[in-house]
């Protein structure tokens, strides 16, 4: 019922909404009168943060068209190489006409990015891809909003996006395959890579596992202490629900993303609070690039998807509550996932030191798993001064965390 009442509250105030959104526009466009009007500043502002807090925001686009790659400005076109009934595998294809620049295209390292499935979209890692394109041919995986899969798919599970990720690596060949997981894909992008070893199969030439929950128990945050003190019932009671009436998946079990954004705005409530407040006075004095950058911000942020109800309660029992992966006791069907038996995968990983997320020591566990790895093949990096989107996005994961990423892709075996 949670989700019906959400649905019909935003039906309720949909008309404040759009009356913000058209104040916001009569107090502020210069060939309005009304802008012209004392204190026309302060009422614009007030409407366009009134409009911004109660409207809806759909997924974003990469609106990736082009890189500087090779010294040129190289375009590029994002196409679905694979659709899946809950992923779409995206493929961003750079393009030029000179033969010098397609030869250096045509050598440089294939990158499979495994986006989270944890309430953000996959254009969360814009700035990951887009950085990543200036030196890789770059594939994405971009999971479907579950309100938006019939309920005839039938369900999604942990297992399932193993499944998918094998299936990928397979699809682009893992011979010459380096692979990304950032944040929640690490566990089971992990499972996915030690399975194939297990099986025989041909593994990818790197895996860098960023920010990521492998091992929980290691610096446990806010987030982990919350799995840790309630019990799977109590997440399947309190926060699972259905999709209502008017979605292509109505009647299918999902943890909302209205929920999940409540949950990340309360982790750091105050933050928000003055980062609204910072907006209207910008918007007051007329500094419109800040504005813009708030409302870039927030247009990804505020941008959340349902996730299937079966795979959320998975990741909770199996990586926040019972530790399976590290303490060697995952089952995937009848065969135990042991990272121990990878042998030809070189593996990073990256840690924020201010992280509140995933702990210092969360992702650097994997270490502990991958013994087969021999140790100069593996490397651990912790960016001082990073919280948990500095290592993927931004100055710093641009400046210092990419070089690290590019030159140990280039340097892994393939």
């Amino acid at each position: 019922m949670l989700y019906h009442a959400h649905e019909l509250y935003r039906s309720m105030i949909s008309p404040l909404v759009y009356w913000s959104e058209a104040g916001a526009k009569l107090f502020s466009a210069p060939d309005s009168w009304l802008s012209r009007l004392p204190g026309a500043a302060r009422l614009a502002a007030g409407y366009e943060l009134a409009y911004r807090l109660g409207k809806p925001y759909e997924k974003p686009e990469f609106g990736i068209h082009r890189v500087e790659a090779h010294g040129q400005t190289i375009p590029v076109v994002e196409k679905c190489v694979v659709e899946k009934d809950f992923c779409q595998l995206l493929r961003f294809k750079r393009f030029s006409d000179d033969g010098d620049a397609i030869a250096e295209l045509k050598d440089d390292p294939k990158v499979l990015v495994v986006a989270p499935l944890s309430g953000h979209h996959a254009t969360l890692l814009r700035d990951t891809v887009k950085t990543l394109l200036q030196d890789h041919k770059v594939y994405v995986t971009d999971w479907v909003d579950a309100r938006m899969v019939p309920v005839g798919c039938g369900p999604f599970h942990l297992e399932d996006y193993i499944a998918y990720v094998q299936e990928f690596i397979r699809g682009i060949g893992a011979e010459q395959l380096h692979v990304i997981a950032v944040c929640q894909p690490t566990v089971p992008v992990l499972a996915a890579i030690a399975l194939m070893a297990q099986r025989g199969e041909t593994t990818p030439c790197s895996l860098t596992l960023m920010g990521g929950p492998v091992d929980t128990r290691e610096s446990p945050t806010q987030v982990n202490d919350l799995a840790a003190t309630k019990p799977l019932s109590w997440f399947e009671h309190t926060l699972i629900q259905r999709v209502p009436v008017g979605y292509p998946g109505s009647g299918r079990k999902v943890y909302p993303g209205f929920l999940q954004h409540t949950g990340f705005i309360a982790m750091n409530p105050g933050r928000h609070f003055l980062s609204h407040w910072d907006f209207y006075n910008q918007l007051v004095r007329g500094d419109l690039e800040d504005a813009e950058s708030h409302r870039r911000f927030y247009d990804e942020y505020n941008a959340v998807l349902d996730m299937p109800a079966e795979y959320y309660l998975d990741t909770v029992e199996v990586v926040f509550q019972r530790h399976l992966l590290p303490r060697g006791k995952w089952l995937v069907g009848d065969e135990r996932v042991a990272p121990d038996t990878i042998t030809r995968t070189a593996l990073l990983t990256i840690e924020g030191e201010l992280d509140d997320i995933s702990g210092p020591g969360q992702t650097r566990a994997a270490h502990r798993l991958c013994t087969g790895i021999p140790e100069s093949r593996r490397r651990h990096v912790t960016v001082e001064g990073a919280g948990h989107y500095g290592i993927f996005s931004g100055r710093r994961w641009r400046e210092q965390v990419y070089p690290l990423v590019r030159d140990f892709i280039r340097t892994a075996p393939g």
